[in-house]
């Protein structure tokens, strides 16, 4: 059996404040989608990450609980230089996200920071190290 991953979906508790998070990070998301139950941004090679609401989630499945405990899911996203990792943390830190890892220079060669998004999943920032 053969499949091709289509989408990774976040379900949110506030549309507008986790889509303001990501936008921070470069997705080019419409500010009218702040108001929308579900969510689709198309990535460069076709995959889509998707927003929906936790009410949009207990239309198709009511039974839908968050999880508990700490996050099994972490995304990340890659900048040209160190410095730019330093900012953005400091930026988004500025901006009432959590911040969870202050930025380190990775025993792997990379520059790299931890945030949460609005709904605690783990936000990776990272770049090469000269």
């Amino acid at each position: 059996m053969r499949a091709r991953l289509s989408f990774v979906g976040i379900v949110v508790k506030d549309m507008a404040r986790s889509l303001a998070f990501y936008r921070r990070l470069g997705l080019n998301l419409p500010p009218e989608a702040d108001g929308e139950p579900h969510v689709e941004a198309e990535l460069p090679g076709g995959l889509k990450l998707v927003w929906d609401t936790v009410e949009t989630l207990h239309g198709f499945d009511p039974g839908w609980r968050p999880p508990t405990g700490g996050s099994r899911t972490a995304f990340a996203f890659e900048f040209d230089t160190p410095a730019e990792v330093d900012a953005a943390y400091d930026e988004l830190v500025s901006l009432g996200y959590e911040g969870h890892k202050e930025p380190w220079d990775a025993l792997w060669g990379q520059r790299y920071a931890i945030v949460h998004d609005p709904d605690g999943n783990g936000v990776d920032l990272l770049a090469a190290n000269g």
